[in-house]
C-alpha cells in the first residue's frame, strides 16, 4: 500500500512536466509549419522575379546553421541542432522545389550518407555508377548539385574527382566532411551464426583487426560495393555486412556491431558540385587549380602571394596535366572567398606567374 501511494504521489510532478512538453509540442508544430509557409512565400517570390531552376542557396543555408549553432545554449548540442535545423531547411525547400542530388552509387554509400548530411533527407538522391557521370548529371541539368569524394585521411587523394575538375566547368558548391564508421550488420542473430562477411575490400582491410578478434573463422568476400554486400546481407542466412548506416536503414538490416573500424579517426571529404557560384558568409573556403612553368622556385613564386597577403593555405596537390609529358597542375585550397580583398588581391598578382587558373569556386567551410 505504501508503494502505490508513494508511486502516485510521484506521478503528479511528473504529469506537470508532460503537460509542459504536450504545450511547447503544440506551439513548435505551430512554429514549424510558420516557417514551411514562409518558405512558400520565398519560392512564390523567386517564381515572380523569373528564377525556377533551383531555389537553394548555400550560402544562406550556412549562414542559418551557423548561426542557431552559435545561439544555442544547450543542453542540446551544436551538432544537434544544426542537424534538427538542416533536415527542416531541407523540407522546407521540397515544399517548394525539390532538389535532384547525384552522388557517387549505388544506394547506401557513404557518398550517399554524406548528400544527406549537406542538404537533408528531403531531396531526390540519384545514385551514378561513376565520377564522371555525377559530373555529367550536373552539367546537363539533369541534377541541380553532385556530391563526389575528394579525399581521405588513410587512403589520400581521389584522383577521378580532381581528374574530372580538369575537364568540368562546374563549380564547389559546399563540402561535407564525413567520419567513416564501419558497422556489422545482418538479419539478426549472434555474432557465432555468422558464416561469411561482404564489404567492399577496403572496407574489409581497414575492419582486418577487428575481424581477426571477434569473427576469426567467419570466411571474408570482397563485392563492388559496401551497398551491395548490405544487399546481399539481407538475402543470405548466417551472413553479415561491413557498410554504413544508410546502407541498413536501406536494407531492412540490424547493426550488430558498431564502429569495427581500426583507425578511429578515418575521415572523407566530399565536395558539393553546382554551376552557380556561392556567394560570401565570412566562413569560406576557395579551391583553385593551376599550372606553372617548369623553373626553379615556379612554385614558390605561387605561394607567395598568398602569404605576403596573409591568406592561409589548407591543401595543395599535383596531378599530371595529362596534356604534357612531366607537366603538373596543381589543386590548392586557401581559406576565405575570392570576393574577399586579400584573396582578389592574391589572386590577381597568382595569374601573372602561372600558364593556367582555374578557380574552382569559393564556398563555406564546414563549420558544425
Amino acid at each position: 500500500m505504501e508503494n502505490s501511494n508513494h508511486n502516485r504521489s510521484d506521478d503528479a510532478p511528473l504529469a506537470v512536466v508532460r503537460e509542459e512538453i504536450n504545450a511547447i509540442d503544440d506551439r513548435l508544430l505551430e512554429l514549424l509549419n510558420r516557417r514551411a509557409a514562409c518558405a512558400q512565400r520565398v519560392a512564390a517570390i523567386k517564381s515572380a522575379v523569373g528564377e525556377a531552376d533551383c531555389f537553394h542557396r548555400p550560402e544562406r543555408e550556412a549562414e542559418v546553421l551557423r548561426r542557431v549553432a552559435d545561439q544555442n545554449p544547450g543542453p542540446l548540442s551544436r551538432e544537434a541542432v544544426a542537424r534538427f535545423f538542416r533536415e527542416l531547411m531541407s523540407e522546407c525547400l521540397a515544399l517548394e522545389k525539390p532538389l535532384s542530388v547525384a552522388f557517387l552509387g549505388p544506394e547506401g554509400t557513404f557518398t550517399q550518407q554524406a548528400a544527406f548530411r549537406h542538404f537533408g533527407h528531403a531531396i531526390r538522391a540519384v545514385p551514378l555508377p561513376a565520377i564522371d557521370e555525377v559530373f555529367r548529371a550536373v552539367e546537363s541539368g539533369a541534377c541541380q548539385y553532385g556530391v563526389v569524394p575528394v579525399e581521405n585521411s588513410t587512403e589520400g587523394v581521389i584522383t577521378h574527382t580532381l581528374d574530372s575538375f580538369l575537364r568540368s566547368f562546374l563549380l564547389i558548391a559546399g563540402e561535407v566532411s564525413l567520419r567513416i564508421h564501419h558497422n556489422l550488420m545482418g538479419s539478426g542473430g549472434e555474432l557465432g551464426d555468422i558464416r561469411e562477411v561482404y564489404s567492399h575490400q577496403q572496407s574489409l582491410a581497414q575492419c582486418r583487426k577487428w575481424l581477426d578478434r571477434y569473427l576469426p573463422e567467419a570466411r571474408r568476400v570482397a563485392v563492388s560495393s559496401n551497398a551491395e554486400a548490405a544487399r546481399l546481407a539481407a538475402a543470405l542466412p548466417q551472413t553479415a555486412a561491413i557498410a554504413g548506416e544508410v546502407a541498413a536503414e536501406l536494407y531492412g538490416l540490424t547493426i550488430l556491431e558498431r564502429s569495427i573500424e581500426d583507425e578511429p579517426d578515418n575521415t572523407t571529404r566530399f565536395l558539393v558540385v553546382g554551376r552557380n557560384a556561392v556567394g560570401r558568409t565570412g566562413g569560406d573556403k576557395t579551391s583553385l587549380l593551376l599550372a606553372v612553368r617548369n623553373f626553379p622556385g615556379a612554385l614558390y613564386r605561387v605561394l607567395e602571394p598568398f602569404a605576403r597577403h596573409g591568406i592561409s593555405m589548407s591543401k595543395i596537390e599535383s596531378r599530371p596535366s595529362r596534356r604534357v609529358a612531366w607537366d603538373y597542375v596543381f589543386f590548392v585550397d586557401v581559406e576565405g572567398h575570392r570576393d574577399d580583398p586579400p584573396v582578389a588581391e592574391a589572386l590577381a598578382e597568382l595569374e601573372q606567374h602561372v600558364t593556367m587558373l582555374k578557380i574552382l569556386g569559393s564556398y563555406p567551410r564546414v563549420a558544425v
